[in-house]
Formats: structure tokens, C-alpha cells, sequence
């Protein structure tokens, strides 16, 4: 109790006046400094928030402490003066108050907004300049102002945000230091609701797209009707923060035209689109993905824009390992939403259908293979018991010549899983949640980041992409999570205790605060542990921005192929000279100190140091097939194969001179020996080391094209000197005999 009382003698006001005031000095201007730093010439001061005002406002207002308001008194005098302070001092006009903090946010907030409408109508203009240039002007001028169109709209983006943040940080502190008076959620809230917000300029990105597309000249592919639709693709799926993801449309509208569906409203580079997945109470199709067994599959039924389904896609994902000769498939067909409960119980007239298609003029090969894929489907939902799981939910922006899929991009933000248990289904008649039923925590998870999926058509096994997709992926921007699967995540977060395991990203902390807001926080590890059992814990590069333990949020960028960097997620060089790929303005450092794991000195050949830092590797990680680790075994026993027959073939020769004493054939015998031992040396040091790539997946060559040569080199080299000197004996000899 002794020292309870002390600290009360100290005063908890004198804590908060001066203590923390000294940290307030020692703290505030940070982000002040920052924002300063970043202000666009184009812009001027005058047009981002005052941060420095609102900043010496606390600052006055927290040494006066201001008491909080009477929140229980109901009655007022016009006649009493104002009540005095925390501080007992009497309050007059000129006294710095509340009203003027909330009167100054309120001003910046307006001042804000209206810059922003502003720069928009601007870029309205010069998109509309651009659009009447198309035809009558060279395409190099036209793609000039488009480029100029979307650099300003990404200075805008990083106008609001770096402003946006601003607001965050300044009424943050307010409350921090002014606990009586709090208004930060009031503001927060009210900031959402404002058009420089809230305020979406998609339409901008589509008309941007045209104009791309007509200089580029992009020729409409045939449409694919087929009622049974197979798909063979590659598929690499990346998370893009938020802040990037502006910077990604651009990126890839520069290539590839926004692919507008025909069911899309309005003048949106986004859809609405919804998706339910199937799987029973074991949750048997959900560990099957989740373990990628061999011909799992997952079931789901998408549909596309806003309110009730009318068109529904019944599609069917089959995964086999690619290392088997087989790839993984996607096929679906077509059917109307009041067929979902015939295809679900097994009732569907396939039959009638398949008929009417030979009606229509579908070629038996055509009908045969629908009746098969619609007939497994049923099938398994019967035998399996699957019902409605989980639903994901988001604004999906494809990237795509129309109907041409050699490569397509989609990005899907404002990403959210919901559960779809807990209801009647009514007999499978209701196979997904009303729109109009409210959500509890624990039945919807917002996903933090948008996730970018990059699809390549396979052609005869040549899935070599386009330079500008590599340029993509080396850009910094994308990090991919090898096999994510939004069906996977949604299982884990929403059906915890249904679960047995749960995929790897999940101790990504980025993803944290989202999990723990679902109410999934069982299934996290603990904060001082960071990964949780299974794969995190042995291997360290596979969670995009690291876990509680090895932070990488601020850090983490594309992966290079210098080893070290990559396999920490940290990048060692930006995507292009002069590109800063922070947006806001930051600069990132390489964390690496020059050293390496291994002795570069020893072994140049091996080292990260021999590759050209001009060479970036994509962000994708190796993929792994079982045969490469015996590969590599197989190579490290050949290797000291040799290395065994060249040391017998020497030491038999050191034997063999002994007894006829011949000096040459020690000097070749031991000079074969050291080459032995560096056989060994070499051997083991390259085992080593690759079997470290293998594991961290580098995106980097795993063949040495120098140690080799340098080896082989080294024998060719004994063995020419050998048969040289060899030959100056015999003709010695031979001139010797002559003589005599």
C-alpha cells in the first residue's frame, strides 16, 4: 500500500501533463516530418492537412488539461461564466478550447474533399481529350497523355491517402492526450462517409482501358459456348496491399483491357460476384484441398452481380499433382437458380437437358461430355451429403482480351467470407444466407488484402509468360502465397472447431487482427511464439509478411534470387531504376549485411554474389516435385564416385612409382590426390547448398555452371601435362639411342 499511496502523492495529473508530455515532444512531429517530405510540387502545402496546427492545438490543450463536460446535467445559465479547468484556473475568450480542435478538423476535412473533387473532374478532362484523340492523333501521343492520365490519378490516390492517414494519426493523439474529450470514432466514421472516401473512380480505370485497347488494336477472340467449359491453366495467386492496388490496375491495363461480363451494371472495372461452397459435416472436400490429395476437388456455386442469383455456374476444381504427368482442371456448366436443388439432391433432368442441346445443334462429343461432368456432380453430392459451407464474397476485376484466356488476371478486392451454416435448408431449396439476415462476428471475415491471381493458358506445356508479366511480378508489389485458397481460409477462420488443421498463411500477421476479429483466435499461435506447428516452423519464407516473431509488414517486398533475401521476403534492389515502389515515399533499405550462409570465398561458383543483381527473379516461388531432393542425392553419390576412382587411380600410381621409383609418377600422383579431396569438398559444399535452395523454394538457378569446368578444367589440365611430359621422355630417349 506504501507504494499505491506514493504514486497517489505524485498525482496522476502530473503524470499526464509532464511525463507524458515530454514523450509527446519526443513523438509528434514524426509523421508531421513525413508528410512535409512527401507533398507534391503540383499540389502545394496549402492542400494537405495542417498537421502541425492540429498538432501545437493538443499540445496547448493537453498543458491546460480541460476537464470533460458534465455529461448528466441537463441545465444551463447564460449568465455563469464558463467552469474552471482540471487545473483550477479560470477559462476566458481566449483560452484555447475544444471547439477550436474540432472547428480546424472540420475545416481540413472540407478542404480536402473538395481537392479531391477537384482532380477528379480534372482527370474526367483529360480522359475525355484522350478519347478524341483516338484516330487523330499518332497512338505515341495518345499512350503519352494516357500515361501522364494515370500518373495523376495514382498522385491523387497518394494525396488522399498520405491525408487520409494523417486524420487517423492526429485524432489518435487527440484522444491519447485528451482522454475527457475523445472524437476520434465520431470523425473516423464521418471521414468513411465522405466522398473523397467513400467516392469510387472506377470509371475512370475502364476508360483508361479503352483507350489502351484501341491503340494496342485488341481483336475480340470467338466465344467459347460450350455448355460443359474445361479450363487448363497455370494459376499463381499473389496478395496486393491495399494501398498497391491502384498501381496494379494501371500496371496491367497498360497490357491487357479490363474484361467488362456481360452481366456487369454500369461503368465499374469491378463485379459483384458470390461464390458458395459445398462440403458435408466432416468437412471432407475442405481437408482434401487443404492437404492437395490426389483428385480433390472442390465444389462451388458462383454467380455474378448484385441481389438473389438468376444464373448460376456450377463448377467443379479437380487438383492433381503436376510432377504425375496430370494438371489440375477446372470445369463447370450453366444452370438456372431454381435447378441448384435438382442438381443438389440428384434430381436433375439431365436426359432433357442433353436432348435439348442435340436440339440446339451441340455436337454429340459436346453433349456426352456435359452429361458426364453434370451426372459426377450430382452424384457426389448425394454420396458425399455436401451442403452449403461457406461463401466468399467480393469485387472481382478481370483482366482479359474477351474470350481469349492465353493470359488473364483477375484481382478481387473487398474480399469476405461468410459462413452458410446455421440455417434451414430446407430441404436444399435454400442453399444460401438472405441478404437481409445480419451478420455476427463470428459468421463473416473481411479479408485484409486483395488477392491477384495471374492465370496462363497451358499450350503444350510452355507456360513461359510474358515479359511484362515477369515485370509484374518483380515489381515488389504482389506477394504471392504459394497455393492460397480463399475456400481453405474461410473453413479455418469461420469453422474453428470444425476443423482438424488449418493452411499455413494463417500465421501471416498481417492476417491477425482480422482472425482475431472473427472470433477465430483458437486457432492462432501465441504472439511470443509466432508460428504455430506444421510447416511455418520449419520453413521461413513461406508467410508473405512473416509471422508475430519475424515482423516483415513494413519490410517484406517481391523475393529476388539472392538467396538470403528471398528467403526472408526482403527485397535487394526496386523493380526499375528510379521507381520508388513504396507508395508512400519511404525508403527501404536492404536489411542484408553483405554476409552469407555459406563460404562464398571458397566456392565463388556457388555464391549468391556470382549472380547479377540486373537478373530479378519473379516473386513465385520454385515449385517442388519429390524426385528433385533424390535428384540431388543422386548427384552428390556420383560426384564421390569420381572422386573415389581418381583417388585410387592415385594412390595406386604413388604405389606403383615407389617400387620403380620413377619421379614423375609421384609428382602425377600427387598432383591428382588434392583434386580427389576437391572432388569431395565440392561434392558435399553443392549437396549443401542446394538442398538449402530446395528447402527455401529460391526463385534462383539451382545448377552450378561453373564448378564443373573449373574441376573438369583442373584434370584436363594434369592429363595434358602428363602426356607432354610423357612425350619429352619418350623423344629423349629415342635421341639418346640415336646418339650412341
Amino acid at each position: 500500500m506504501k507504494g499505491r499511496r506514493t504514486l497517489m502523492k505524485n498525482g496522476p495529473h502530473k503524470f499526464n501533463t509532464e511525463r507524458l508530455l515530454l514523450h509527446f515532444k519526443d513523438c509528434t512531429m514524426k509523421y508531421g516530418e513525413h508528410l512535409k517530405a512527401n507533398i507534391e510540387p503540383e499540389y502545394g502545402e496549402a492542400a494537405y492537412l495542417n498537421y502541425s496546427e492540429l498538432d501545437d492545438i493538443i499540445r496547448i490543450l493537453s498543458q491546460s488539461a480541460p476537464s470533460g463536460a458534465d455529461l448528466e446535467n441537463r441545465q444551463i445559465s447564460l449568465t455563469t461564466p464558463p467552469p474552471t479547468n482540471a487545473q483550477g484556473l479560470a477559462q476566458t475568450s481566449q483560452t484555447m478550447t475544444e471547439e477550436i480542435f474540432l472547428k480546424k478538423i472540420d475545416t481540413e476535412l472540407t478542404k480536402v474533399e473538395k481537392v479531391t473533387l477537384e482532380k477528379v473532374t480534372e482527370l474526367r478532362q483529360k480522359i475525355q481529350e484522350a478519347e478524341a484523340m483516338i484516330g487523330k492523333a499518332p497512338n505515341e501521343k495518345v499512350q503519352e497523355l494516357g500515361d501522364a492520365i494515370a500518373d495523376d490519378f495514382l498522385r491523387l490516390e497518394k494525396y488522399v491517402n498520405i491525408n487520409f492517414m494523417g486524420f487517423h494519426k492526429i485524432l489518435k493523439k487527440h484522444d491519447k492526450y485528451l482522454p475527457n474529450n475523445p472524437c476520434k470514432s465520431f470523425y473516423i466514421s464521418r471521414m468513411h462517409g465522405q466522398a473523397w472516401v467513400r467516392g469510387d473512380y472506377s470509371d475512370l480505370v475502364v476508360r483508361l482501358s479503352q483507350i489502351y485497347s484501341n491503340i494496342r488494336d485488341d481483336h475480340v477472340a470467338e466465344e467459347n459456348k460450350d455448355a460443359s467449359q474445361s479450363f487448363l491453366r497455370s494459376t499463381t495467386k499473389y496478395w496486393v496491399k491495399t494501398e498497391d492496388v491502384s498501381r496494379v490496375k494501371y500496371f496491367v491495363l497498360r497490357h491487357l483491357p479490363v474484361f467488362l461480363q456481360k452481366t456487369s451494371t454500369g461503368e465499374s472495372d469491378s463485379q459483384f460476384t458470390n461464390s458458395v461452397y459445398m462440403d458435408n459435416d466432416q468437412l471432407e472436400l475442405y481437408h482434401g484441398r487443404l492437404e492437395k490429395s490426389p483428385g480433390a476437388i472442390a465444389l462451388r456455386m458462383r454467380w455474378y452481380g448484385p441481389g438473389n442469383p438468376k444464373t448460376v455456374f456450377v463448377e467443379r476444381k479437380t487438383h492433381n499433382d503436376k510432377w504425375t504427368g496430370e494438371v489440375s482442371v477446372k470445369e463447370r456448366f450453366i444452370i438456372d437458380e431454381s435447378e441448384v436443388h435438382q442438381v443438389m439432391t440428384d434430381t436433375y433432368p439431365i436426359a432433357e437437358k442433353k436432348q435439348e442441346m442435340l436440339d440446339k445443334g451441340k455436337t454429340q462429343k459436346e453433349a456426352d461430355e456435359w452429361e458426364q461432368l453434370v451426372h459426377e456432380v450430382t452424384q457426389v453430392c448425394v454420396s458425399k451429403q455436401l451442403v452449403p459451407t461457406v461463401r466468399t464474397q467480393c469485387m472481382r476485376t478481370a483482366f482479359q482480351i474477351p474470350f481469349d484466356a492465353t493470359v488473364r488476371i483477375s484481382l478481387d478486392t473487398n474480399l469476405c467470407m461468410i459462413s452458410e451454416r446455421g440455417y434451414d435448408l430446407q430441404d436444399m431449396k435454400v442453399w444460401h444466407r438472405d441478404p437481409s439476415w445480419i451478420l455476427e462476428n463470428n459468421q463473416l471475415h473481411r479479408f485484409p488484402h486483395a488477392v491477384l491471381e495471374i492465370k496462363l493458358e497451358l499450350k503444350g506445356g510452355n507456360m513461359t509468360p510474358p515479359q511484362w508479366v515477369i515485370d509484374l511480378q518483380n515489381s515488389g508489389l504482389l506477394y504471392e502465397c504459394h497455393k492460397y485458397s480463399k475456400y481453405c481460409h474461410g473453413c479455418a477462420i469461420l469453422l474453428p472447431e470444425d476443423v482438424r488443421s488449418v493452411p499455413y498463411w494463417v500465421d501471416d500477421v498481417s492476417l491477425r487482427e482480422s482472425i482475431i476479429a472473427s472470433g477465430a483466435s483458437r486457432i492462432l499461435a501465441d504472439p511470443n511464439v509466432g508460428a504455430g506447428p506444421g510447416a511455418n516452423a520449419v520453413y521461413n519464407h513461406l508467410l508473405p509478411f512473416g509471422d508475430t516473431v519475424n515482423n516483415r509488414k513494413d519490410t517484406a517486398l517481391g523475393r529476388t534470387n539472392v538467396s538470403a533475401a528471398a528467403s526472408k521476403g526482403l527485397a535487394t534492389m526496386k523493380a526499375a531504376e528510379g521507381d520508388d515502389l513504396n507508395f508512400y515515399g519511404e525508403e527501404y533499405y536492404d536489411e542484408d549485411d553483405g554476409t552469407e550462409q555459406h563460404c562464398h570465398w571458397m566456392f565463388p561458383f556457388c555464391s549468391r554474389f556470382n549472380y547479377s543483381e540486373a537478373i530479378v527473379a519473379p516473386t513465385s516461388i520454385q515449385k517442388i516435385e519429390p524426385k528433385v531432393f533424390f535428384a540431388n542425392e543422386r548427384t552428390y553419390l556420383h560426384w564421390l564416385h569420381y572422386a573415389v576412382i581418381l583417388s585410387s587411380i592415385a594412390s595406386s600410381i604413388l604405389a606403383f612409382s615407389d617400387e620403380t621409383g620413377e619421379s614423375w609418377g609421384e609428382w602425377y600422383a600427387l598432383a591428382m590426390l588434392p583434386v580427389a579431396l576437391g572432388f569431395c569438398l565440392y561434392a558435399l559444399y553443392t549437396f549443401l547448398w542446394r538442398t538449402d535452395q530446395i528447402r527455401a523454394r529460391i526463385p534462383a538457378r539451382w545448377d552450378d555452371p561453373f564448378g564443373p569446368l573449373v574441376l573438369g578444367g583442373t584434370i584436363a589440365f594434369i592429363l595434358v601435362m602428363n602426356f607432354f611430359t610423357k612425350l619429352y621422355e619418350i623423344l629423349e630417349n629415342e635421341w639418346a639411342d640415336e646418339e650412341l
